[in-house]
């Protein structure tokens, strides 16, 4: 089963089990780069935050809807930049995406390592 595939298997049933109603597990670390999917069961919300440098959200499975400066719903194969206002995430129902994330401005981006975890 592919790696993808696999995470997301595994994020919504992880998430459907949590008393959280919430699973995240870390794909891709390079250097500044984070690939992360997360699953939230239906009604879930991730609370108001900050974004990184760089953020994108691509829904894998479900519809979310992100929240701050302007509300938009993210169905499953829409992706979505997140600016750098605060913004949260409520999970319209059982949804899966992956978040990818640039935590800081790297000089070099080829000296980290990346990392693929099956799951």
């Amino acid at each position: 089963m592919p790696i993808v595939e696999s995470a997301l298997t595994k994020a919504l049933q992880e998430s459907a089990a949590s008393d959280k109603g919430r699973f995240a597990e870390i794909l891709v670390h390079d250097g500044p780069l984070r690939q992360t999917i997360l699953g939230l069961k239906a009604g879930q919300v991730l609370a108001e935050h900050n974004s990184p440098p760089a953020a994108s959200l691509y829904v894998l499975q479900g519809r979310v809807r992100v929240t701050g400066q302007d509300q938009s719903e993210v169905v499953a194969g829409e992706i979505v930049a997140l600016t750098h206002v605060r913004h949260g995430v409520e999970a319209l129902e059982d949804s899966a995406f992956l978040l990818t994330t640039v935590t800081s401005q790297a000089g070099d981006s080829h000296g980290g390592s990346s990392h693929l975890n099956p799951g």
